[in-house]
């Protein structure tokens, strides 16, 4: 895969490197839809299969595509703030290391010139890329996605573990992601 041999070169990710790890990640130069989330779980990382878990069966069914087109199609990149697990925290995984995107997400970028529409999963993502402070409220960010548009398209970690927020928030599966699968559809159609 490109830039796996370097980036498990590279010192920044030794520690994952003598571990035997392998970078988890998908660009493919056809690609039209990125996501680009925060860092793969212990389950991807061990399967190296990105959304590779319950999170990635709500991403798909958000996303209105089965397996066989997420995975298979040509159409869709993964690029993680993170390509490595980054360990378990008092609440769950830690954060991603903010300087893996600042080191690779430029590069990995221009090999996947028909980018059409990226979507940001998470704070992390959308902090990076939005350029949002702290201050920012990820659930007005999300709220306010067509400000955004069509460029990108932020949502919630589909993660079981915002099953409350997604019950707080019935806006999000009524407004959000009807728009996310109206254009993922279009830009189906078009490849």
């Amino acid at each position: 895969m490109l830039f796996e041999r370097e980036i498990m070169a590279d010192p920044l990710n030794a520690e994952f490197t003598k571990k035997g790890w392998h970078p988890v990640y998908w660009i493919d130069k056809s690609a039209r839809i990125l996501i680009v989330g925060q860092a793969p779980g212990r389950k991807v990382q061990d399967t190296g299969i990105m959304w590779n878990d319950a999170s990635g069966d709500r991403l798909r069914e958000w996303l209105g595509v089965d397996c066989d087109t997420f995975y298979h199609s040509g159409l869709f990149a993964v690029l993680p703030m993170d390509c490595y697990y980054p360990g378990k925290a008092s609440s769950g995984d830690k954060p991603p290391r903010k300087e893996f995107a600042e080191q690779w997400h430029a590069r990995m970028l221009a090999k996947m010139p028909d980018i059409q529409l990226t979507i940001l999963i998470g704070s992390y993502a959308q902090r990076y890329y939005l350029g949002l402070s702290r201050q920012n409220r990820i659930t007005d960010v999300i709220q306010n996605y067509q400000s955004y548009l069509p460029k990108y398209l932020p949502i919630v970690h589909p993660s079981p573990r915002n099953n409350i927020w997604l019950k707080r928030n019935p806006w999000f599966e009524q407004d959000v992601i009807p728009e996310l699968q109206k254009r993922v559809q279009a830009i189906m159609k078009e490849s």
